[in-house]
């Protein structure tokens, strides 16, 4: 029994956007479930930037919210700059942003938490986890509490053996103001999981009334916002506005002066930093012959008048600091309100996790967000909602959920993160999906919702909306390749400026013209305003894009074939010949579930794949 004389199913370590998810799945999915928490008043705190969303974190956040996840409407009620990046792009990298109120958007999610029935949130340091013949049992926090459950879910971010560096100056902690978790690494390497060391960190946060704005760049928020989740029906309320800001010369020579004064640069940091998001030491020496670096002004709430310089962390004194801050046009009165600082934390090689999340060598125990050696809140919600979702799943006997790389970018992450070496903290980029024609934000409920519903994730509202959705989505379909445009439809041909028909043209030959989309289209025929802009948008994509589509389809279904040849558990790889020692030992460390998965393991060649495929047909299906 634990020290409250209650057991539970799932235990959620920490309550980070990773930790949230998990135990806001666990619970609505009927688990009870508890969320454990250092501090009960930094739930799904923004550490970091202060907003969500961006090139492909977006996709991940409309997953999310399309498995029922609470990341896409916690984001549309808290937000305060909505934008839509690459729109000039073509659909697989639109991307949603928006800046959050980072208070407000802490204070809604612990209410959704504390109002969900089968959640307990409590406070507490998890310094040691519970094990019983190769199986997690509980956890022990540093009161002595014991809480005991049928799995846990670590979602820790940079809490494990968390050691953070202003200049030389080093102390333990999570992030600023909090401890770290010490025993929680030493529960996991004796239990012979292996723990490396990663680091990231934060830029300074700024007075905003210190700040000459005149002399900024402006940055509005789109007039027209699109919401994140499928729930949001319209979002209108006033914005506010970022700014954007320039390093030069003089910033580089103050940092470059002061390089003996970085612990990235004395050697004190060990950790392995963020290779698509370095500190600003960092690209001075890195690119010294760039004039300048771009630095997004974003406040982080409508009350509070802290300012967040995007691009600008550092783990430089606060004295150097604002010497380089005061070197920047519209910043010469600057005031630091915190300075920034590098953190150094422990996480575990994700290579040691099944598809589920589920640690291989410990039954129950399942990781999610930098325990992962990831990085991003978007990444952690997404990890974390599969983490829960699974941990749950094992407590009702039921088999784990996996997300194909065909099928989401929380697909794609979760197949990196198990079958190659970690690096550096890993960040999704569009670039990491050979099928991100398919994965576009816009469709993220047509591929996951139905599985949200089956898992028991999906209300019935949202269950309602989406049915809906696709029934506009087959009726408009229906309308743009059946209704034709002929020459006796005089006023439509002008409009669309078709010039002289010889014969009649489908709605959907048309739309294949670039010149020509469906807002176009809707002006002339009425019946097209009937069904919503998100219906819309679907068709037109399916016929502009129809080509591309059709091929990535083709590849999927090769993509299938090697997916659907399963590996035994069991196998010998030491009896199959003609295969590399190295790879050999590859394999076995990894135990890869399938021959695609095989595949996709570093270091694993075409001519091994062929030979297990050969081996498993003789073997297995002979």
């Amino acid at each position: 029994m634990s020290g409250y004389g209650k057991n539970y199913q799932v235990i959620v370590v920490g309550a980070g956007h990773a930790g949230c998810e998990a135990a806001l799945a666990a619970a609505r999915m009927g688990c009870v479930t508890l969320l454990l928490t250092i501090g009960l008043d930094t739930v799904a705190q923004m550490s970091c930037n202060p907003s969500i969303g961006g090139l492909a974190k977006g996709h991940l956040v409309h997953e999310v919210d399309a498995l029922g996840g609470e990341m896409g409407i916690n984001i549309d009620v808290t937000g305060i700059q909505f934008r839509r990046l690459n729109t000039r792009k073509g659909p697989a990298v639109r991307a949603a942003r928006a800046q959050a109120d980072r208070m407000a958007y802490s204070t809604r999610m612990k209410n959704v938490i504390e109002s969900e029935l089968l959640l307990d949130l409590k406070q507490g340091l998890v310094d040691e986890l519970l094990f019983d013949k190769g199986r997690v049992v509980g956890v022990r926090t540093r009161e002595g509490i014991s809480f005991y459950g049928e799995t846990v879910v670590l979602t820790t971010g940079t809490f494990m053996r968390g050691l953070i560096h202003v200049g030389l100056n080093s102390y333990a902690g999570g992030r600023a103001g909090e401890p770290s978790a010490e025993g929680i690494s030493g529960s996991l390497s004796g239990y012979g999981l292996r723990v490396g060391r990663l680091k990231t960190g934060t830029p300074a946060r700024l007075s905003a009334r210190s700040i000459d704005f005149s002399k900024l760049e402006r940055q509005p928020g789109d007039k027209l916002i699109k919401p994140f989740s499928f729930m949001t029906n319209k979002i209108e309320r006033k914005q506010v506005d970022c700014y954007i800001a320039e390093t030069n010369e003089k910033t580089h020579q103050i940092i470059r002066d002061n390089l003996d004064k970085s612990p990235l640069f004395a050697g004190v940091i060990e950790g392995i930093g963020p290779r698509y998001c370095p500190s600003i030491e960092d690209k001075v020496v890195r690119f010294p012959d760039k004039k300048s670096h771009q630095s997004f002004i974003e406040p982080e709430g409508v009350r509070g008048s802290e300012m967040y310089p995007s691009g600008l962390s550092t783990s430089l004194p606060p004295d150097v600091q604002l010497a380089y801050f005061r070197s920047m046009t519209g910043f010469e009165k600057v005031e630091i309100m915190r300075p920034g600082y590098a953190i150094e934390y422990d996480f575990v090689e994700p290579l040691q996790l099944k598809a589920s999340l589920e640690t291989k060598s410990v039954m129950g125990l399942f990781h999610a967000g930098q325990i992962n050696g990831t990085s991003g809140y978007e990444e952690a919600a997404g990890q974390g909602l599969l983490a829960g979702i699974n941990a749950a799943r094992q407590c009702q006997n039921k088999e784990p959920i996996v997300i194909g790389r065909d099928r989401g970018y929380l697909g794609v992450m979760v197949d990196d993160l198990i079958t190659q070496p970690t690096t550096d903290p890993y960040r999704m980029f569009t670039s990491r999906s050979e099928y991100r024609l398919l994965l576009r934000e816009d469709n993220a409920d047509q591929r996951l919702t139905e599985l949200g519903r089956k898992i028991g994730l999906v209300s019935d509202a949202r269950w309602e909306k989406y049915l809906k959705k696709q029934e506009e989505v087959v009726a408009a379909t229906h309308i743009i390749k059946t209704e034709i445009v002929t020459s006796s439809n005089r006023e439509v041909v002008e409009k669309l400026e078709l010039g002289v028909l010889k014969s009649g043209l489908s709605l959907e030959q048309l739309l294949r013209r670039p010149e020509i989309n469906i807002k176009r289209l809707e002006e002339v025929l009425p019946k097209l305003g009937t069904f919503s802009a998100q219906a819309l948008e679907q068709v037109e994509i399916a016929v502009k894009y129809e080509g591309y589509i059709k091929r990535q389809l083709e590849q999927v279904e090769k993509f299938r074939e090697q997916e659907d040849i399963r590996i035994p558990a069991d196998i010998a790889y030491d009896l199959i010949p003609s295969i590399s020692t190295e790879v050999r030992e590859k394999l076995k460390q990894t135990k890869p579930i399938s021959l695609g998965h095989a595949a996709r393991i570093q270091g694993v060649t075409p001519a091994a794949i062929a030979v297990i495929q050969i081996y498993l047909r003789k073997k297995y299906h002979g």
